[in-house]
């Protein structure tokens, strides 16, 4: 049984055993893996798929397109983006749907760690054990085990 305040998570939620969630969290349609720690005000939406000892911080958006392999640390305020060219409404000026847009999906490798209020835009890989220095723009793939910082992010050297 899930307990915490002001949780609203959806019917077709998965969620391994001994999740621990902080409360004001919004889930849907997504998979959560084997004790992950998941903070306030975080939502994750349809088809995100978190792995095992995921640590997700407050206020962090998860959107759909993720996938966040084992044991990564998200820090406070991390944004993830799906769509490369995103509209509020088609060329004939009407709302844009679902079917109006191209998802490009994420890839977080495993032991990653994306430091607080960094951006993560779609269609990249984050390699395993690298390291996302605080405020940093993602706009391409992160090799294994570097440190990258900036707008845009770039490597700033091993993290071996």
């Amino acid at each position: 049984m899930i307990e915490a305040p002001f949780m609203k998570i959806g019917k077709d939620v998965k969620i391994g055993k001994n999740v621990r969630f902080s409360g004001y969290t919004n889930l849907y349609g997504c998979e959560i893996g084997d004790d992950c720690v998941i903070g306030p005000f975080v939502e994750i939406q349809k088809g995100v798929r978190l792995g095992r000892l995921v640590k997700l911080q407050s206020h962090s958006f998860i959107c759909t397109g993720v996938v966040i392999e084992d044991e990564v640390f998200i820090g406070h305020g991390v944004m993830f983006i799906n769509d490369r060219f995103p509209r509020a409404t088609t060329e004939t000026g009407t709302f844009k749907t679902e079917a109006d847009w191209v998802c490009e999906p994420t890839l977080v490798k495993r032991r990653a760690s994306i430091g607080s209020n960094a951006t993560i835009l779609c269609g990249v890989t984050i390699g395993e054990e690298a390291v996302i220095g605080a405020g940093s723009v993602v706009t391409r793939d992160v090799p294994p085990r570097v440190i990258v910082a900036g707008n845009p992010a770039r490597v700033l050297r091993s993290s071996e």
